[in-house]
């Protein structure tokens, strides 16, 4: 990888931790903090979103009926999606401690906090709970796999693709066959202390 590329990475690593920093000022302004795994509200913020909560009767004749409608069809995914999370699980389980890989942790991407937003009744807390698991579900995927791709092949694609993990943009470059071994080892070295 040359110089410049190496120095735009570096760049956006910084602009990534800049936001993460100003999201978190932000967050420190909504009146909360987190103790754990729970998210505290102070108590006046915490009164005011129970006023905001709609009942039960009033939000199901507040919904959308397309909402109902596919509900089923939403729902549905729950079984695969479990399966998925079971098999992911146990290949990583399995063969990232044989490849010398670093084990992704689950509970990094798997983060259940809407839960205690008290704005939320039952239902609309139930939705977020099976969106949080979704979308975690697949970036802890994302990682595993991503990780898996770093081991074996870490080149990039001829064409662009959209969409890609964070890992993808430091491999290698379409073509570039100029000691593929060694830098191949150097990749999965480097897997060993992943974060």
């Amino acid at each position: 990888m040359n110089d410049r590329i190496d120095r735009i990475l570096a760049q956006m690593a910084g602009l990534e931790d800049d936001l993460r920093t100003a999201v978190h000022e932000q967050e420190s302004r909504m009146f909360f903090q987190i103790n754990g795994k729970r998210v505290e509200f102070e108590r006046g913020v915490r009164d005011a979103h129970r006023k905001l909560r709609k009942g039960f009767f009033r939000w199901l004749v507040n919904n959308r009926p397309q909402n109902l409608i596919t509900g089923p069809i939403i729902y549905g995914m729950a079984l695969p999606l479990l399966m998925l999370d079971l098999f992911v699980s146990f290949y990583q389980w399995a063969c990232f401690p044989i490849y010398g890989i670093a084990k992704v942790k689950r509970s990094d991407y798997l983060v259940f906090d809407r839960r205690h937003l008290e704005y939320l009744n039952l239902i609309e807390k139930f939705h977020c709970t099976y969106c949080e698991y979704a979308n975690g579900l697949i970036a802890y995927l994302r990682e595993i796999v991503g990780r898996t791709e770093e081991y074996f092949c870490p080149i990039k694609h001829a064409h662009k693709i959209l969409g890609t993990h964070g890992r993808y943009q430091r491999f290698l470059a379409y073509g570039d066959a100029q000691d593929y071994e060694a830098r191949l080892e150097a990749y999965r070295v480097a897997l060993r202390q992943a974060k």
